[in-house]
């Protein structure tokens, strides 16, 4: 936060407490004094509507408010009362910068009546009754305000009589209704600097569609050339919007940062620090700090004094918040200097410190000079956010270093972290702006892919990536980074490609060629089909910006193929807990060799931590042979290996044929086909992965490292997560090394409302699950799309998938949702497991039904990054296994609670066509989806 303050020259950081209980809070409220309060949804089982009554009653002018992962979380209170607990409601979006809009928004309301009448302040008033707008919106207008401030200052700088008129920035007032932003026009009129309204939001206690227009109508008609801004979804309004006049901005727009950031710089002003010899003669310019200090040493001596002697160097760095600076610079410490030479070296100094200072962190800022791997294990190339995958891992880094508990297995195990290497977001802004990578209209991935291929890196970056490999020789893996990926709002999972390089060829260009390549690839996929279709589904359109991870590769070298001896994905919530499994205790997915097996959901071993021995696809010795892992990725790290764009070298291996290897023998079991059994240990027969060794006689604690790590992760971001690991096993254990290599929030917390389902409702019903994902009833489905059990080709779902592309297309530009049932796993990567759509392929899918039969039985993959989209966009997911892998057509009494589906109701639900392998239906009444998650149990109901 303190970073974010000083990145956006705001005045200086708040302190912030943290606690983690109720009464924790109430007791600090008591003894000190608060300006603010934010709380989480729940906290140990209290909601947040009732804390902040608790809250109110010491003291009711205290602000609370509430930042929430998903709305799904926010349960209101049936007692009105209680919701005066809660001033406001925000979503977070995984970024400091929001808990930044809040503090100052706060604050802002707090000193504008002081700051109005003794400087003449001006205020933006901005209309939004949206969580998830305004918390989108808010940052962005304080960000583009701070900007706009720091560009009039700058050019005040240099025009004396307007210095001390635009010191201060302009307060942002934040209203949900239109009688509040009414109010606050009212009270503020002479200082009203803009008004940013949405278009629909509360006016006289109803939602008015045009309440926004009215608005701005009336502040035109009294104030005729005030900038006024219309934000809204639908695009209608931008005739309504110019009819007022004011400025249209789509919500929806692909470059609605850029549409703003331009009303800013269009309406309210841009400047930079000007540089002037005594006669008004322009020598330079300076827009940052950085420029600023390097203008520094090169102004001529005349110049350097001019500003000096009139304090433009203290008041342009006083502006940015830097006040125990700004009173070093005063020109009354300037004149203590005995010669210019002296005055400019003491100058640069200062200033040089000051951008040391600002650079401190957790993450180390990349030195070419300085930077050693083998001493710092997080480094940052470049400025800006480091994206979502890498905030996350930074902060569980991070908390790693704290202290534990006593009995804390993080004391002696060696959990850490790859060495990490992290390129900023304005790498990818830069070099998207200096090689022009503009889109419009639609161009396949291979288009795009092509073009970014031909770009050029920025010359800042491909001169520190070569002094980074220069000194790193082991493989690395180039993953996506960013700000909306693995956010608590949306996590993005897996949408973004990931490249592994051997990075080990003795030509040093043909290392830097070949990770310059997997950057722009990586950059390229922003504008894949994949991850806009997510952003559509998940509520907006709005362009990503990424960031970079690179990585060492955990595990070894095995006669050239580098791998580790296990990679996994565990979560905290177990959603299809059986037997005396609970929900809360977690679930984990691990598998030999590199991640790519459980993330895209393929053949991987699932077990309960707290219950590492009970593993229920094993129960049988057939289950085993059916389900156990037979093959594994490796990274090719051979003399002759090169980088290769589709399976980034990445080889997939057959257990038996790698028996040799150290991690094989440590961990697989082995048929013994003439006994027809299942032994722990590597001995002659057929080799199977079970993890025996860890799973059942804990050679190494993985278990419990994590069920420690996951509730680590739980309080320390405040909601369910999940954490993606892999296992370094040498054949000395005290060698282990547990890796955590990425953490992301899941979206639970909507159970709260009650839904149930009756017997009667059963035997009506089209389907019935008892193996089911959500919660809700939903009846808005006019729509369904299924695989005909009579056409189902398990060698055919490549086409299968292409056909549900050409509906959901169709579908998707009619703006309707629909409900997809088919036989095997959804997304998975493995063929013959299921039928591998892609988000492109189903971006219009609202219900998603999972058949399991005779011909496809497999488990739900729950670590893959398919399922873990499926439960940020709160899509009901259905698992149902007919009885006998036949059709049901009808159930007895004792059948009622059983799976069910009915294939003859389907077909006469009203047949729109008839493809090859799938069938589209249309109702006129709509389908209803009832989802009771606390039982895990959901039907769809026939129409009507």
């Amino acid at each position: 936060v303190i970073k974010e303050y000083q990145g956006l020259s705001l005045s200086g950081a708040p302190l912030i407490t943290r606690v983690s209980s109720v009464s924790e809070a109430l007791g600090e409220i008591r003894r000190r004094k608060y300006d603010l309060v934010i709380t989480m949804p729940f906290l140990r089982g209290i909601n947040a509507f009732e804390i902040g009554c608790e809250i109110k009653k010491i003291n009711p002018a205290l602000p609370v408010i509430l930042i929430a992962h998903n709305l799904q979380a926010v349960q209101r209170p049936q007692k009105k009362e209680y919701l005066r607990g809660i001033d406001n409601i925000f979503l977070w979006t995984s970024g400091a910068e929001l808990l930044v809009a809040l503090v100052k928004n706060v604050e802002d309301h707090i000193n504008v009546s002081a700051d109005t009448a003794k400087a003449m302040v001006r205020v933006i008033i901005y209309v939004e009754d949206s969580p998830a707008d305004r918390s989108f919106f808010l940052p962005l207008i304080y960000k583009e305000v701070v900007s706009q401030t720091q560009a009039v200052l700058n050019e005040s700088l240099n025009e004396k009589h307007r210095l001390l008129r635009m010191r201060a920035r302009p307060k942002v007032l934040l209203a949900t209704s239109y009688e509040e932003a009414l109010s606050l026009y009212e009270t503020y009129k002479p200082f009203v600097f803009c008004i940013l309204s949405d278009a629909r939001f509360c006016r006289e206690g109803q939602i008015d569609p045009e309440a926004g227009l009215k608005l701005l109508s009336y502040a035109r008609g009294q104030i005729p050339d005030l900038p006024l801004l219309l934000l809204s979804r639908e695009s209608e309004n931008r005739e309504k919007a110019a009819l007022v006049p004011a400025v249209f901005v789509d919500k929806l727009s692909n470059s609605i940062k850029d549409e703003l950031h331009a009303f800013f710089l269009e309406h309210l002003g841009f400047g930079d620090f000007v540089f002037r010899t005594p006669d008004g003669f322009e020598i330079g310019r300076a827009g940052t700090i950085g420029d600023f200090e390097r203008m520094l040493r090169l102004i001529p001596d005349e110049s350097l004094l001019y500003h000096a002697g009139r304090n433009h160097f203290s008041t342009w760095i006083m502006a940015r918040a830097e006040v125990a600076m700004a009173r070093r610079l005063h020109k009354e410490a300037v004149n203590n200097v005995s010669n210019v030479s002296e005055v400019r070296q003491d100058l640069i100094d200062k200033i040089h410190s000051l951008r040391r200072m600002r650079q401190k962190g957790v993450v180390v800022k990349f030195s070419p000079q300085r930077y050693d791997p083998r001493v710092v294990d997080f480094v940052k190339i470049g400025e800006g956010p480091l994206g979502g995958k890498a905030r996350g891992l930074a902060f569980m880094w991070a908390r790693l270093q704290n202290e534990h508990a006593a009995d804390s297995l993080l004391i002696d195990t060696l959990v850490t972290i790859p060495k990490t290497c992290v390129i900023s977001a304005n790498g990818f802004e830069t070099f998207v702006a200096e090689n022009r990578l503009a889109f419009s209209g639609e161009m396949s991935d291979e288009e795009i892919e092509a073009r970014f291929l031909r770009a050029h890196l920025p010359d800042w970056l491909v001169q520190d990536l070569k002094i980074f490999l220069a000194k790193c020789q082991f493989p690395l893996s180039v993953r996506s980074s960013s700000l909306l990926e693995d956010g608590l709002y949306k996590p993005f999972a897996g949408l973004y490609r990931t490249y592994f390089l051997p990075n080990n060829s003795p030509d040093p260009m043909r290392r830097l060629g070949e990770l310059e390549s997997a950057i722009k690839l990586i950059y390229a996929s922003t504008w894949f089909a994949g991850p806009q279709a997510f952003a559509r589904s998940a509520g907006g359109n709005r362009s990503d910006v990424m960031a970079i991870v690179i990585q060492q590769v955990v595990g070894q070298n095995y006669g050239g193929f580098w791998y580790p001896a296990i990679s996994g994905v565990a979560q905290s919530h177990n959603y299809y807990p059986i037997f005396d499994m609970k929900a809360e205790e977690g679930i984990a997915h691990i598998a030999l060799g590199l991640g790519k097996t459980v993330v895209e959901g393929e053949k991987s071993l699932r077990f309960s931590p707290s219950y590492p021995d009970k593993l229920i696809q094993f129960s049988s010795v057939e289950d085993v042979l059916a389900h156990g892992q037979r093959q594994f990725y490796a990274l090719d790290v051979s003399e002759n290996s090169e980088f290769v764009r589709r399976n980034s070298n990445l080889v997939l291996r057959s257990v038996e044929d790698a028996t040799r290897e150290y991690p094989i023998q440590a961990l697989s079991s082995t048929y013994i086909a003439s006994e027809d059994r299942i032994r722990d240990g590597f001995m002659p027969g057929i080799h199977i992965m079970t993890f025996a060794p860890i799973l059942k006689y804990d050679i190494f604690p993985m278990a419990r490292i994590l069920t420690e790590l996951l509730e680590f992760g739980k309080e320390g971001m405040g909601c369910e997560v999940e954490i993606e690991f892999a296992i370094d096993l040498g054949e000395d254990p005290e060698e282990a090394a547990f890796y955590l290599l990425q953490m992301r929030p899941m979206v639970t917390g909507s159970e709260s409302s009650d839904v149930q389902i009756e017997d009667d409702e059963i035997d009506e019903a089209l389907c019935y699950s008892q193996k089911s994902l959500g919660h809700g009833r939903f009846s808005d489905f006019h729509d369904i799309i299924f695989v005909r059990p009579d056409a189902f080709d398990p060698g055919k779902t490549v086409e299968i998938a292409g056909e549900i592309s050409v509906l959901n297309r169709k579908l998707e530009k009619e703006s309707r949702r629909y409900i997809l049932i088919g036989p095997g796993r959804w997304g998975s990567a493995d063929r013959w497991l299921g039928i591998p759509v892609q988000w492109r392929d189903i971006s219009a899918v609202g219900v998603m039904v999972e058949i399991r039969n005779k011909i496809l039985q497999a488990e739900p993959s729950q670590g893959s990054h398919f399922f873990q989209n499926i439960t940020s966009l709160g899509i009901p997911y259905l698992t149902i296994t007919e009885k006998n892998g036949a059709r049901q057509s009808s159930t007895t009494a004792m059948e009622k609670r059983k799976d069910s589906i009915h294939w003859h109701r389907l077909e006469q639900s009203g047949i729109m066509e008839n493809m090859k392998f799938i069938t589209h239906i249309r109702s006129e009444k709509p389908f209803t989806v009832k989802c009771n998650g606390r039982k895990s149990e959901s039907i769809i109901q026939s129409a009507g």
